[in-house]
C-alpha cells in the first residue's frame, strides 16, 4: 500500500476522518523547520500524512513557506505520493469560482529566491519536469471529483506568481495572453521538490475568484477567497476521502526513479556531510561512508 501525503492550503488546516492519529512534531530538517506538525494516521485503510502548508492559523506567507523542509519531511515519513489542495484564481471565463481544476502544467513566476531544489551546496541534480504531475493521481482525482458532483476541469496550466500581494490588472491580462488557466502562489516549488524526492504529485485546485481581469466581477479580496474556500473545502475533503483508498492501492508511480540519471556531480566530489544529509533522497544511487 502506498502512503499518501496531503498538503492543505487556504481553508484546509485539518482533515477529519483520519484514525489512529499521531502528531509528529519536527523541530528541524537539513533545510530548516517545516510549516507545522504532521498528522499521521489512517484514512480509508490507507496510511496518510497531513500538513497545513501555511501552518495552523495561516501564519506563514506563500513567500516564506519552507517548501524544502515540508517535502523533505514528507519523504522521511515514508510518503509515496502527495496531493496538494490549494486555492487559485481563474484566468478564463469558463473556469468559474467554486469549480475545481486538476492542472497538468505549471509556469514559475516566483522571484524572491524561493529555495526550489535539494541539490545545492556541492551537489547538482537535473530532474525532468516536462510533465510535472502524476497521471496516476490526476486520473483518480478527476474521477472522484465528478463522483461528488463537482465541476472539474481535467487539465490546465497553473501560473505560480510570487505574492503575497494579488496581481495588478496589467499582470493579470499579461498572464491571460499566455493562455494560462489558473493562478496561485504555492504549487510549483512543491512539484519540483516532490519530483526530486521521487514522490508523485498532483494538485486539486479550488477556484475562488477571477483574479482582477474580469470586468463583470469584483477584484479578488481575502473575504471573497475565504467565502468561496469555505464552500469548496467540504467538497475537497469528500474528494480526498474517496480518492485516497484508490490511490493507496497503486503499486508503482512513474516518478519513483526520477533521480536515476539526474545527479551529475561526480560521487567522489560530493562531501560526506551532503551524502548523509541527502541519504533519504540519494542513498540508493550514491553511497556514503559507513
Amino acid at each position: 500500500m502506498a502512503k499518501i501525503g496531503i498538503i492543505g492550503g487556504s481553508g484546509l488546516y485539518q482533515m477529519e476522518g483520519i484514525e489512529k492519529i499521531e502528531d509528529v512534531t519536527i523541530l528541524d530538517t537539513p533545510f530548516g523547520p517545516p510549516s507545522d506538525h504532521f498528522t499521521v494516521g489512517v484514512l480509508g485503510g490507507i496510511e496518510v500524512v497531513f500538513l497545513a502548508r501555511h501552518g495552523r492559523g495561516h501564519r506563514i506567507s506563500p513567500s516564506e513557506i519552507n517548501y524544502r523542509g515540508n517535502i523533505f519531511e514528507m519523504k522521511r515519513l515514508g510518503v509515496d505520493a502527495i496531493i496538494s489542495v490549494s486555492a487559485c484564481g481563474s484566468m478564463k471565463e469558463e473556469i468559474k469560482p467554486l469549480d475545481f481544476v486538476v492542472p497538468d502544467q505549471f509556469i514559475d513566476r516566483t522571484n524572491r529566491g524561493r529555495e526550489a531544489s535539494f541539490f545545492t551546496d556541492g551537489i547538482v541534480g537535473h530532474v525532468s519536469m516536462s510533465d510535472p504531475v502524476s497521471p496516476e493521481l490526476t486520473k483518480i482525482l478527476i474521477e472522484r471529483a465528478k463522483e461528488v458532483g463537482a465541476t472539474v476541469h481535467e487539465k490546465g496550466t497553473y501560473l505560480n506568481m510570487e505574492g503575497p500581494q494579488f496581481s495588478t490588472r496589467a499582470e493579470s491580462n499579461l498572464y491571460r495572453s499566455w493562455g494560462v488557466d489558473i493562478i496561485g502562489m504555492t504549487n510549483m516549488v512543491e512539484a519540483k521538490l516532490a519530483r526530486e524526492a521521487e514522490m508523485a504529485y498532483a494538485s486539486l485546485s479550488a477556484v475562488t475568484d477571477y483574479d482582477c481581469w474580469h470586468s463583470d466581477h469584483d477584484d479578488v479580496t481575502v473575504d471573497m477567497i475565504i467565502s468561496n474556500i469555505q464552500k469548496n473545502v467540504a467538497k475537497a475533503k469528500d474528494i480526498l476521502r474517496r480518492a485516497i483508498p484508490q490511490i493507496g492501492k497503486i503499486e508503482k508511480f512513474g516518478v519513483q526513479n526520477a533521480l536515476k540519471n539526474a545527479i551529475i556531480t561526480a560521487p567522489e566530489m560530493i562531501s560526506e556531510r551532503k551524502k548523509k544529509e541527502l541519504a533519504i533522497l540519494i542513498g540508493k544511487y550514491i553511497k556514503g561512508e559507513e
